[in-house]
């Protein structure tokens, strides 16, 4: 699913009406139709309506859903907000045709406005804005969303909801911004709606289908789009009937400092739930029977620096398919010169997560001495240490991607709807995963997961992208078993079981 720029939205809306044809007006009628029909689904008539109304194309479509939503039995309340005495012409259409229905209460506002009384089982409507907005919003508009969004009332927002800005809100105010219950999105996601600044402003989103031209959809050069299990799928290696462990892979494992084992035994187990054949683990010697008891079928890598510190010098890495640092490593000297001395002896691409990537913030050196097409794993203050402070979410995203670029590296960059950044320039943001995987560890198993799948022959940005969504799909699943509050990141490997057979979309086996 492709995620559009508010102006590549409007260049799609524009080639749509050129090369339809269809006349401007009766592609807003066509809209405001589509959108009805939801809000006729949803809530029955009669049910008060309450639409608030700008003076562009958004609005536009809010005048011509109240005046549907009243041909279906809805006491529909109307407000047009002109205060600058010009409208766009197609909404200046839908105001003379609203206005020639005698059941809508509509008012035109030019000044003065009292905001209505407005029940909590009404719907509020919000048309004020859509993706054109460049600048916040303040004085009056300001005002007027602060009401909506004190209301007990559901709202929804059409195309987006007002105040948002498609991309960056880096200097956006949150209180000038309606907060929707429901923003039903016409055509296509907003990037907005998938970056953590204000994203939970659009509510649940739904997309509304008006028709835009497909063929220029398909053409539209952008960069981001929205994992598909449909494509994921056609990624997934079936499983070899004479496999063996010496054929499904050997991955190496490197973290678990003293009284930081636990990361090593999630990351483990998630390794071994993802399908690898073997699983090695170099670690402290203090973590040693913690692992051993723990995660039995793992193989504790042995080194001739034991202590309870993290060795210095690793294995033969020549012996592994792929390798998965960061997990419980700290941030010692001795810590830093294991990662220094896996990254210089590496042929191979590796998962570097947590302590490593605190480590390569710290030891600038380290940096160029990652190998080309590996995984980096942060969340945004890991990210942040690496490329610098960020204003906004937008802002985040975009050094991801330069530093997934200029390394030649694969991003992961952690969160609700998680970015995987290619070194491509492509960025696919995942849509599995929910609020109870906020959880100590969870990252952990995230690294165990893809390094699993790279040590069975994935290619990197496939192991990154499916990493990721089983990673979600397992929380998904355990929320559903349990209550988000109450999940940990045991439960995600718990739940590795369900994910893979969900991506396969097989029946669960009855017994």
């Amino acid at each position: 699913m492709l995620v559009l720029t508010g102006k590549q939205f409007r260049e799609l809306d524009a080639y749509t009406i050129e090369h339809e044809p269809i006349a401007s007006v009766d592609l807003m009628e066509r809209a405001a139709r589509a959108l009805t029909e939801w809000v006729a689904k949803r809530w029955s008539a009669p049910r008060e309506i309450f639409v608030f109304a700008g003076p562009g194309g958004n609005g536009g479509d809010g005048l011509a859903m109240a005046r549907m939503l009243s041909q279906l039995g809805y006491e529909v309340s109307a407000w047009l907000f002109n205060t600058k005495g010009h409208l766009n012409p197609d909404c200046e259409i839908n105001k003379q045709r609203l206005a020639d229905l005698p059941q809508v209460r509509f008012t035109e506002v030019s000044q003065g406005f009292d905001f209505p009384h407005i029940p909590e089982e009404a719907v509020v409507i919000d048309a004020l804005f859509g993706t054109g907005l460049s600048s916040p919003l303040t004085g009056g508009f300001a005002q007027l969303v602060q009401k909506i969004n004190a209301l007990s009332s559901t709202v929804v927002s059409i195309d987006v909801p007002s105040g948002l800005m498609c991309e960056d809100n880096g200097q956006n105010d949150p209180s000038a911004v309606v907060q929707a219950t429901l923003t039903l999105s016409i055509q296509v996601p907003k990037l907005a709606f998938l970056l953590p600044d204000m994203g939970e402003k659009a509510g649940e989103w739904e997309l509304v289908d008006i028709g835009l031209s497909a063929e220029c959809l398909e053409r539209m050069p952008t960069p981001y789009s929205i994992m598909s299990q449909e494509q994921l799928r056609l990624l997934l290696h079936p499983r070899p009937v004479f496999a063996h462990k010496g054929t499904m892979g050997h991955a190496l494992l490197v973290g678990g400092s003293r009284g930081m084992a636990g990361a090593m035994v999630l990351a483990s187990k998630a390794c071994l739930r993802g399908g690898v054949g073997k699983v090695s683990v170099l670690t402290s010697e203090a973590s040693h029977s913690v692992l051993q008891i723990a995660v039995p079928a793992a193989v504790l890598s042995l080194t001739s620096d034991l202590s309870d510190d993290m060795p210095t010098t690793p294995p033969d890495l020549s012996h592994f398919n792929a390798i998965g640092i960061g997990p419980g490593l700290g941030t010692t000297e001795a810590a830093a010169s294991l990662l220094r001395a896996c990254l210089s002896r590496s042929k191979r691409p590796m998962v570097i997560d947590a302590g490593a990537l605190n480590l390569i913030a710290s030891h600038s050196e380290l940096l160029h001495l990652i190998p080309r097409d590996s995984i980096l794993t942060p969340h945004p203050k890991e990210l942040e240490r690496i490329v610098g402070t960020c204003g906004s979410a937008y802002e985040r995203l975009a050094l991801a991607m330069g530093l997934a670029a200029r390394l030649h590296v694969n991003v992961v960059l952690k969160g609700h709807f998680t970015a995987v950044c290619d070194p491509a320039g492509t960025v696919r943001f995942c849509p599995t995963g929910n609020s109870g995987m906020a959880t100590a560890g969870s990252g952990d198993v995230l690294t165990g997961i893809i390094t699993s799948l790279l040590a069975q022959g994935y290619l990197p940005a496939d192991a990154a992208q499916l990493g990721t969504w089983l990673h979600g799909m397992a929380g998904d699943c355990a929320a559903r078993h349990l209550e988000a509050e109450c999940m940990v990141a045991g439960d995600i490997v718990s739940h590795l079981p369900e994910a893979f057979r969900n991506l396969r979309n097989k029946e669960t086996l009855k017994i």
